[in-house]
């Protein structure tokens, strides 16, 4: 059973470029990223841990996908989510799953 997490969790798994094309979206339009992860969320759980301090000197789309994959090298079995925070109206301006945990057998 696939568990519905996030904005994207709906529609087949995003290939490799369009996680790529979401990430530079978050960055063209000047949000804050953060990366979170959760090695067994609920759909209404909303508070995940947190993967560093939130990247507030706006960082390129390489930097923001290497903090992805580092996340992941570090929580294998873990969800990895990035999260896009808008200074200017202090709120989450988007969230979602940039990679599923691993199912495990």
């Amino acid at each position: 059973m696939t568990r519905r997490l996030e904005t994207f969790s709906y529609l087949p798994p995003m290939t490799a470029e369009q996680v790529r094309a979401q990430v530079a979206n978050v960055v063209d339009r000047g949000l804050v990223p953060w990366v979170e992860y959760a090695t067994d969320p609920a759909a209404g759980d909303h508070l995940w841990n947190l993967w560093r301090l939130p990247m507030t000197d706006l960082p390129s789309l390489d930097q923001v996908l290497a903090e992805v994959e580092a996340c992941a090298e570090a929580n294998p079995r873990a969800n990895i989510r990035l999260v896009g925070y808008d200074p200017t109206r202090q709120n989450q301006a988007v969230a979602f799953v940039v990679r599923a945990a691993a199912a495990s057998s």
